[in-house]
């Protein structure tokens, strides 16, 4: 089971760190591609959620779907500002920010789930940090519009951790079908309606924006974000969150192959650090469940 959670992790480290090439590529509004992205995942796990989690769902107490609908508005949260971001500073920059995940589920885990993080955790976490920002170091900018990008990727990695801590709470009572549907639709529901209530444009894009709408939600959004979502019910949010910190190492690699970004000693340098502390992360999280 374990090499089984490790590969679903790598799986879904490699389709998530295709969600920022995809939306810089993407011509359309920030919150536009947020809203496309998650709405076509909704719209593609639609048949298969309705017609095989109905008696899941009508089991569901309030408390349950209102822990979901949260996880999803949290996860709204997350799409708005990180991609936004994305439009004001560098992709390492901001990449780098946004998965700061792993300090700030250290910090709220105890009092929201009772996941507690162990000296190996702590480490590791300590370590992937340090490998990000190396990555990132000679990207960051100092002029006021990067530093707004900078702001919004950090709310976009608190907002994550949250939605990663909720979701936690309820993996466990719902299959993974039936609570990504749920999850995905809330998100979907409340971009969507922001959207519309600030009359961006919705239609008019080139057949390439279609394109990259259509990969984000199936590659990074059901392929990645699902398979994060599965190992919850099995693994820690905190290795979970660790995981998630591989995303530095491909993003910044297929920023270097698509958009030309260079791929410095310094970025290869965090590369190895961000692994060694996931696979500490993950032999750590082996024992506790061991132990």
């Amino acid at each position: 089971m374990e090499k089984k959670i490790l590969l679903g992790l790598s799986v879904g480290i490699l389709a998530v760190s295709t969600g920022s090439l995809f939306a810089r590529l993407a011509e359309a509004p920030p919150l536009v591609i947020s809203a496309y992205r998650i709405g076509t995942a909704t719209l593609f796990l639609a048949p298969f959620a309705l017609t095989r989690c109905r008696d899941e769902y009508r089991l569901l107490s309030r408390s349950d779907l209102f822990q979901i609908v949260l996880a999803g508005a949290l996860l709204a949260l997350h799409f708005a500002t990180w991609i936004t971001s994305l439009f004001y500073t560098t992709v390492a920059s901001s990449v780098v920010l946004v998965n700061t995940i792993p300090l700030w589920v250290g910090l709220f885990g105890p009092f929201l789930t009772g996941d507690r993080v162990g000296r190996t955790m702590a480490l590791a976490m300590g370590l992937v940090m340090v490998g990000g920002a190396v990555v990132g170091a000679g990207d960051f900018a100092l002029s006021g519009r990067a530093l707004i990008g900078d702001g919004l990727a950090l709310a976009g990695g608190i907002s994550a951790a949250l939605y990663f801590l909720m979701g936690r709470r309820v993996r466990d009572r719902l299959s993974l079908l039936g609570y990504i549907f749920l999850c995905y639709g809330s998100a979907a529901a409340i971009l969507w309606v922001i959207v519309l209530a600030l009359g961006q444009p919705v239609t008019g894009f080139s057949s390439r924006t279609w394109l990259l709408f259509a990969a984000m939600g199936l590659i990074p959004q059901i392929l990645g974000h699902t398979a994060y979502n599965w190992a919850l019910r099995w693994v820690s949010p905190g290795l979970v969150a660790v995981a998630l910190l591989g995303e530095p190492l491909s993003g910044t690699f297929l920023a270097w192959l698509f958009l030309g970004e260079g791929l410095t000693a310094a970025k290869i340098l965090g590369g190895a650090v961000i692994l060694a502390g996931i696979v500490l992360a993950s032999l750590g999280e082996s024992r506790d469940r061991k132990a």
